[in-house]
């Protein structure tokens, strides 16, 4: 790997690694100081790299030049400490005199203890994926911006707010009692999958960066299955789904970033192994007697990859909707639970159905709407495509739409 394109991939490899490792021995107070060490640590890399070319072992390079900056920065709070208390003095020497551990145990271990800290219930949902995506998975700055639609000041201010709050709680970065792992476990669930699906939903226009957040909330959950306390079935199956949704990406999309329906997609672009992979991680999810809503939507995940349009195939998909409402309502379950009802029974039944939902803000149930009616009723499929059109967001929901109204 060239010099230019080496750092950039090195920064997205190594820096998480890096400031997990330094956050959990310096904690969420001196947050900053492991964020600056692990920057100022690239920082000297490229400096160093573009005069004398990169050294033979350019990860060892890192981490050894990370260990030494941190074993200053603890020097220089031993030597502060020494005009506070022999309390603190006594501690801080302790902290100076050992050495950071970067060995792969270590750093699995700090990056998991940081996912269940970050993931605190203190923490909001949206302040949970900005840090997840910034300390976990090493996206800069302007990244997150790009993903959310909204500027680098925005962010910084939102993950500023969130370093305070984790202050002020007091925090600690460890590993939750096994007792409690269950129950900090679904906080831990819900941001890898909201930060899967900030990837696969966004609105954004970059498609590379997207599948990157993709690709990024598969290596966290594939983390917790590693880890003999984390591996439960409700992982396996929030891995399993996820593995099913990322297969079909690169045939979601078009040539113009233009989202393909599913009906529409070239399947010979769906990715084989992903898909094989999601089989193997909801088969594990049976392991338990819990049945989650991630196993339900693994479930029909599976179904979506069956590429023939079987009767079959969409009472299957069908009976898994119904279940999961059971479990947990959503209004985007209720509507795709309806378009399965008239892939597996009719339309006319659809229909019926999706009028008891009177979801009269939301652009995709008059799409949905417009969809049962084609074929039964044109003029109505064209009046809930304009309603649609009208609520889209974005330039390229409105084109989806517009394409589908001259189709009538």
């Amino acid at each position: 790997m060239d010099h230019p394109t080496l750092i950039p991939h090195l920064f997205r490899t190594e820096y998480r690694k890096i400031v997990s490792v330094l956050c959990q021995r310096f904690g969420f107070d001196q947050m900053e100081i492991a964020e600056d060490i692990a920057s100022e640590t690239f920082l000297l890399a490229a400096q160093t790299w573009s005069m004398e070319g990169p050294p033979p072992n350019p990860t060892a390079w890192l981490y050894s030049v990370a260990k030494n900056k941190a074993k200053n920065a603890l020097h220089r709070n031993a030597l502060f400490a020494k005009k506070i208390s022999p309390e603190v003095k006594r501690h801080s020497a302790e902290g100076y005199e050992q050495e950071l551990d970067l060995s792969p145990q270590n750093i699995l271990d700090s990056q998991l203890q940081m996912m269940f800290a970050i993931c605190h219930p203190s923490i909001s949902p949206e302040a949970q994926i900005g840090l997840s995506l910034r300390i976990l998975c090493g996206f800069g700055i302007e990244e997150i911006a790009d993903a959310f639609l909204t500027n680098k000041e925005t962010i910084n201010k939102r993950l500023h707010r969130a370093k305070e709050r984790l202050r002020e709680e007091k925090i600690n970065i460890g590993m939750p009692a096994a007792s409690a792992i269950d129950q900090r476990m679904e906080a831990v669930l819900t941001t890898i999958y909201l930060l899967f699906n900030e990837g696969y939903y966004s609105i954004s226009q970059n498609s590379i960066l997207l599948k990157d957040f993709c690709l990024e909330a598969i290596r966290l959950c594939y983390m917790l299955v590693e880890n003999t306390l984390t591996n439960k079935p409700k992982v396996n199956a929030l891995l399993s789904l996820m593995c099913f949704h990322a297969s079909r990406f690169d045939a979601r999309l078009d040539a113009n970033g233009e989202h393909i329906l599913y009906e529409e997609q070239d399947t010979s672009l769906w990715n084989a192994e992903l898909i094989g992979k999601g089989g193997y991680f909801l088969k594990a999810a049976t392991s338990g007697t819990e049945i989650s809503k991630y196993h339900m939507m693994a479930g029909i995940a599976y179904w979506n990859t069956q590429k023939a349009d079987t009767d079959e195939k969409w009472e299957q998909i069908l009976q898994l909707y119904n279940q999961l409402l059971r479990i947990e309502y959503s209004p985007i379950a209720a509507l795709n639970r309806t378009f399965a009802l008239s892939k597996a029974r009719s339309k006319e039944l659809a229909i019926k159905e999706a009028l008891k939902l009177d979801l009269s803000t939301n652009q995709f149930y008059f799409s949905l709407l417009g969809e049962l009616y084609t074929g039964l009723d044109d003029k109505k499929a064209k009046q809930h495509f304009k309603k649609s059109y009208d609520l889209a967001k974005t330039d390229r929901d409105k084109q989806t739409i517009q394409r589908k109204i001259d189709r009538l």
